[in-house]
């Protein structure tokens, strides 16, 4: 028992210690970048799940008058309206398939990847993170 009490004053002493002005600063750049890593992939993972509903809702012949059906055909339009008219639809009865709608999924997973790529390159490194870098 008194090892235990041991090992948590000496954590809980450990993490009051204040790291040098320049490591903190680092820490919290870092820590900014990856909370920017975040929300950019909850925003692109909104906005997909948004046209796998569309695409979904489309190919099943879904009434667009339906609330729910209307609410994502108007939420997903301002996403795939800039890759609209770059292939034609394919209709079979109530199906259709918006092929412009599957370009739009891909261009935005790219977009993403390179936002959080560029978002690396500006990231700071410390010597051991260069290290490992290089040496891989």
């Amino acid at each position: 028992m008194q090892q235990v009490e041991q090992v948590i004053t000496e954590e809980t002493r450990t993490r009051h210690v204040e790291a040098p002005p320049q490591e903190k600063n680092a820490y919290q750049k870092k820590k900014a970048i990856f909370r920017t890593f975040q929300i950019v992939w909850y925003i692109v993972g909104v906005i997909e799940v948004l046209l796998i509903f569309r695409v979904f809702l489309k190919i099943l012949g879904a009434n667009p008058a339906s609330g729910f059906v209307n609410f994502i055909y108007g939420v997903s339009l301002p996403f795939t309206a800039p890759f609209s008219g770059m292939f034609g639809t394919t209709i079979s009865g109530t199906s259709v398939v918006e092929w412009s709608t599957f370009v739009a999924m891909i261009v935005y997973i790219i977009v993403a990847y390179l936002l959080i790529k560029l978002f690396q390159i500006v990231k700071p490194t410390t010597p051991e993170e260069v290290e490992q870098g290089v040496s891989q």
